[in-house]
Order: structure tokens, then C-alpha cells, then sequence
């Protein structure tokens, strides 16, 4: 179905765009919590070594001393696999927000990426936790175009953010000129009114299944890239829901407090045409495996989709 696309992972974009846009400005640093190689930044290690922090298994004392190079004038940069830059580090994250810091986090492996490595590796609800903290921006995009993209808008974009980074490979549907504009999500097909499939980056590639297989089967609607969970693009979700029978949310994330929550959110107080329905993963922790694997076992696959809009229809 996908064949006409090439495939790399996402989170790879991640120290080469890092490495650019540290060339430019002297006021970028990045810290690791000894996931360096896992991550693909230690190369900016060795372009700035005099940049480059690593700190060793202490993700909360990451994120403090993120803080404090934000309070004397420099972007901190911190990149580590999600469960442990997110979702090991509320407290610290909350505090750095409380203060306005200007702290950039990155999450890569979101979701059940880390497969192998079993529940303990795995960030299904790290949507859920950064959602919550005031004054925190949360970005979500997809292939490694629109992952450097994304960075680069971090990093102009003053203020606490935090973005996931699928490092499953995805197929790269976007150009290297590729623009991200936090807070609008990205209409990348509109063929009708039956279903809108709205997706978070890192579960691009079965968003992008469900959606050929709909199409094969007669179904038309629309294909939505949320790119940025917060600030939501709530004028063009509102305007879907107005307009299809049915959204499907599709995250590689726990249904509870990600990307369906947030759309579920959104409509809540007002009328509208469309029921909403999630493909995620439900209140349950995943076995070890392959990534792929895990998703196919827990229904984060195009099927899981198909039947969705079938079921409505």
C-alpha cells in the first residue's frame, strides 16, 4: 500500500537537525541521560563537546540542570527515550513549567517502540502526563521531515515543549522543505464525508494503512496529521466533527488522557455530527516483542481502523 514511499525512523532526524541549528546559535546545548547512542545525538557531543552534557542514569537531575542552563540564557535540549524524559520526570517538568523555562524535551521511542524491551520501556502515557502541566507545549509529528521540522519550531518557539518521536520507521510522506506551525494540524487528504481519521505521528503508519484499505473498500473521508496535541487545532477538529459521521483517533498511546481524550475534549460542551471512536491501547500495560508485533496483538493496526468506520457504517 506504501510502496511509493521511502522508510527511515523518525527519531533520526533528531541530532543531525540538532547539529544544524547549533551551527547558527551558540545558545543550543543538549543533555543525555546515557541513552546517547539509543537517541542518535552523541554526533553532537562531538561537534560541541563544549555543548554536549551527559549526565548518566539521572533523568530528574536532567531535567533540573535543564532548567537552570534555560535560567542563565541557553536552549537546553534534553533527548532521551520517552519513559524516561517524560514520564520519569513529572515533578521536574512541572517546575520547570512553573517558572516558564525555556526547555526543550524530546521523547524518542514513544509509545511501544522500545517493544523489546518490555512495559518498562514502553511510554503509553506520556500524552496523557505532559497534557496536564500548564504553560507546556506538546508536539507529536511523524516522519523525519516533518520531525526536523519540528524541532526547528521548538527551538524558535520560547517556553517549555515537549515532543515524541516514533522510532519504529515510518514512511516519509513529507519533503525535506517541509513547514510545522505548532497549534495547526495538517489535512493531508479530504476525499469525503463518511470518517476523518485524525493520527498522532508515531502512529502514522497504520493511519496510513487504515486509510488505503477504507478507500479500497468504497469508503471516502478525510486523513488528518494532528502534529501538535497542545495547543489542539480546535478549529479544525470542531469543523470535522460538524462535518463527517464518524472520527477515528488513531495514537500509539493509552486511549485514557492522549489524543482521543484530548479530541473528546474538545467537543464535549457543543453539538455536533460526528460520534468519536479510538484505536490506541487500553488500561493495560503491553508485553515485550517487537514493536510491530505488540501493536498488531493490541489492536494499533489498520484493521483495528477498517472496522471502526465499517462498524458505523
Amino acid at each position: 500500500m506504501l510502496e511509493q514511499y521511502g522508510w527511515s525512523s523518525p527519531k533520526d532526524a533528531v541530532g543531525r537537525t540538532l547539529i544544524d541549528i547549533a551551527k547558527k546559535s551558540d545558545k543550543i546545548c543538549v543533555l543525555s541521560s546515557d541513552v546517547s547512542k539509543s537517541v542518535n545525538i552523541f554526533e553532537f557531543g562531538d561537534c560541541f563537546p563544549e555543548r554536549y552534557f551527559e549526565m548518566g542514569i539521572a533523568e530528574q537531575s536532567t531535567v533540573s540542570v535543564a532548567g537552570g542552563l534555560a535560567a542563565e540564557g541557553f536552549i537546553p535540549v534534553y533527548v532521551a527515550l520517552s519513559i524516561f524524559s517524560c514520564c520519569m520526570t513529572f515533578p521536574q517538568i512541572r517546575q520547570v513549567c512553573n517558572n516558564s523555562l525555556n526547555v526543550k524535551i524530546i521523547g524518542t521511542h514513544a509509545g511501544v517502540d522500545d517493544g523489546a524491551d518490555g512495559p518498562g520501556h514502553h511510554a503509553t502515557e506520556d500524552l496523557a502526563i505532559s497534557r496536564v502541566i500548564p504553560r507546556l507545549t506538546v508536539l507529536c509529528p511523524s516522519d523525519e521531515n516533518e520531525v526536523a521540522a519540528a524541532v526547528k519550531a521548538m527551538v524558535d518557539t520560547y517556553g517549555p515543549v515537549y515532543m515524541r518521536v516514533a522510532r519504529e520507521e515510518q514512511p516519509v510522506i513529507h519533503g525535506p522543505d517541509c513547514k510545522f506551525e505548532i497549534g495547526k494540524a495538517e489535512m493531508l487528504c479530504d476525499e469525503g464525508d463518511n470518517f476523518a481519521i485524525v493520527f498522532e505521528g508515531s502512529a502514522m503508519r497504520q493511519a496510513l494503512e487504515g486509510w488505503e484499505g477504507l478507500r479500497a473498500l468504497g469508503k471516502r473521508g478525510k486523513l488528518v496529521n494532528i502534529r501538535s496535541i497542545k495547543p489542539l487545532d480546535e478549529k479544525l477538529i470542531l469543523n470535522l466533527a460538524d462535518k463527517v459521521d464518524l472520527i477515528v483517533t488513531v495514537e500509539n498511546h493509552s486511549i485514557k488522557g492522549g489524543l482521543y481524550s484530548a479530541i473528546c475534549e474538545a467537543i464535549a460542551n457543543r453539538e455536533c455530527r460526528a460520534v468519536i471512536r479510538p484505536v490506541g491501547f487500553h488500561d493495560q500495560f503491553m508485553d515485550a516483542g517487537a514493536s510491530s508485533d505488540i501493536k498488531e496483538k493490541y489492536g494499533l493496526n489498520a484493521a483495528s481502523i477498517i472496522k471502526q468506520v465499517t462498524d458505523a457504517h
